[in-house]
């Protein structure tokens, strides 16, 4: 039951024109999410690379950190497996309620973040790297990930908005 006046209109980017196989009538399928309607879209679809969220974490650096150094401490000398535990501990001390990742990041984190208790702001996709990326969009709001290791050393994120 589509219109036959938008019938050769072109479709705002990331839209698809589908027939229902039950039904015969026309929906909309956006390209990105796989999501349908039965409107035809106005605007642009809409996709997961644009979507923004908000997390704060805690950095723990160790010596084979892309740069061992932090507003902390100027040479940073733990290992690895020492950053691991660390991590692991304070993860422990969030999760019994201890402590927050807020006042923890404040007096731990290797980030400069640590200052504003780990808060990120917003973000897209691309804006971190990949790992990170992957764990802060797999969270829920309100949700804090497990160990998440990247070039920079081993985070623990929560995902705030």
């Amino acid at each position: 039951m589509a219109d036959n006046d938008d019938q050769n209109e072109e479709l705002p980017k990331g839209w698809e024109k589908r027939v229902s196989r039950s039904t015969g009538q026309v929906y909309y399928l956006n390209i990105y999410t796989k999501e349908s309607q039965w409107d035809r879209p106005t605007d642009e679809a809409s996709s997961k690379d644009n979507e923004k969220i908000r997390c704060s974490h805690l950095l723990v650096k160790h010596t084979e950190s892309r740069r061992p150094s932090s507003w902390r401490e100027e040479k940073i000398t733990r290992s690895k497996e020492e950053a691991i535990e660390l991590v692991a501990e304070y993860r422990k001390q969030i999760e019994t309620g201890q402590t927050t990742l807020e006042d923890l990041a404040q007096e731990v984190s290797d980030c400069s973040s640590a200052k504003k208790g780990g808060d990120l702001g917003y973000f897209t996709r691309g804006a971190m790297q990949k790992p990170f990326e992957d764990s802060a969009f797999a969270l829920k709001m309100g949700q804090m990930s497990d160990l998440v290791e990247t070039d920079s050393g081993v985070h623990i994120i929560l995902r705030t908005a």
